[in-house]
């Protein structure tokens, strides 16, 4: 019968068909760690996972909801963890500069700007680069798309161009071509993809939401799509960043609507640990007294500390623990009841 399956197989011409026993061409061997543990867990279920090898993954946001920081963020994170990789960054906004790429510590020589104006020279300039990656694959690869929301059309140049005053009905099913061709090629080629689009509140409806601009397209070619908003993170009365609210608003890979706040400071970009304390807490491993967080041995400090020097408290044991919590708190068919696969940390595991 396996023959059988494998003739079947050999007649579609398809070389990418395989058994699922085999392995599949959608499967997510790697991920990319986005540089926090908090975001790796909502997108992967896993605080030492993150975002899928060779997936499209969308942040999305309103205006000023630090889209770009927050993508740049990632990128560094890719290069630092792939000394050999390269970053190939579409950008439609202008809004790069090489002190802001320096600021952050980014690899300027691994880290290559293609400025685009429409969405064809998007569609063909990134196709062209994973046909190429196909065929010789040498160093991994992150593209990014920072934004989806300024590309226009061809149409609408010309049509600014000549002076016509005419409204484009083209851009939203080029959007969801592009994608259509994009998604398969970027599994092929295990690139993934991260875009950054604007938000609208939808109007006419008694309760007006979020929702992206420029079709269906990205929606349903995303596997992961993240609505950002933000607030301000002040020390007295220094703003020293922005507090970035990830709610997920389509996911395959982990429960939807499920959100997780970051920290971005403009100095050292995303915080690795933010976010761990309420998880732990929620885990029930520390226990809010106050203003202050209890560890298991009794003592009480405050969460200022403890992120101070969060490798001292969150031991191994402990991160193994939350590793094990995000299963059950964001992966699809883990109950409440599912083992954790590790004992729960005691005073031992917890340094005062």
């Amino acid at each position: 019968m396996s023959d059988y399956f494998d003739e079947l197989i050999s007649v579609t011409g398809n070389e990418y068909a395989s058994k699922v026993s085999d392995g599949m061409l959608g499967n997510v061997n790697e991920h990319i760690d986005t540089g926090s543990y908090i975001l790796n867990a909502l997108l992967s279920g896993s605080i030492y996972k993150g975002l899928p090898s060779n997936k499209i993954t969308a942040f999305a946001g309103e205006s000023a909801t630090g889209k770009t920081f927050f993508l740049l963020g990632i990128v560094k994170q890719f290069l630092t963890d792939n000394p050999t990789g390269g970053v190939l960054y579409f950008e439609s906004e202008s809004a790069l500069t090489p002190e802001m790429i320096a600021e952050r510590e980014i690899d300027s020589t691994r880290f290559i700007q293609l400025p685009v104006s429409t969405i064809q020279d998007f569609a063909q300039q990134a196709s062209r680069v994973v046909d190429k990656h196909i065929e010789k694959s040498e160093a991994p690869l992150l593209l990014c798309l920072d934004s989806l929301g300024m590309l226009s059309t061809a149409k609408e140049v010309g049509d600014i161009t000549e002076g016509a005053d005419k409204v484009d009905m083209t851009k939203a099913r080029i959007v969801k071509g592009t994608f259509r061709v994009l998604t398969l090629k970027l599994a092929k080629a295990g690139i993934p993809l991260l875009v950054t689009n604007h938000t609208y509140k939808q109007v006419g409806t008694m309760f007006p939401q979020d929702v992206m601009g420029g079709g269906s397209g990205l929606q349903y070619a995303a596997s992961t799509i993240v609505f950002l908003s933000k607030r301000k993170e002040k020390v007295g009365t220094d703003v020293i960043g922005n507090i970035i609210h990830c709610k997920t608003f389509k996911s395959r890979l982990t429960k939807e609507n499920k959100m997780v706040d970051v920290l971005l400071t403009y100095d050292e970009g995303l915080n690795r640990y933010y976010g761990l304390l309420e998880l732990a807490e929620e885990a029930g491993i520390f226990k809010k007294v106050a203003s202050r967080y209890e560890m298991a041995n009794g003592t009480k400090l405050y969460g200022k500390q403890i992120l101070s020097d969060p490798e001292k408290y969150f031991t191994e044991d402990i991160m193994t623990y939350l590793d094990s919590y995000c299963q059950t708190k964001f992966l699809y068919g883990r109950g409440d009841d599912a083992e954790l696969g590790t004992d729960e940390p005691t005073e031992e595991t917890v340094e005062g």
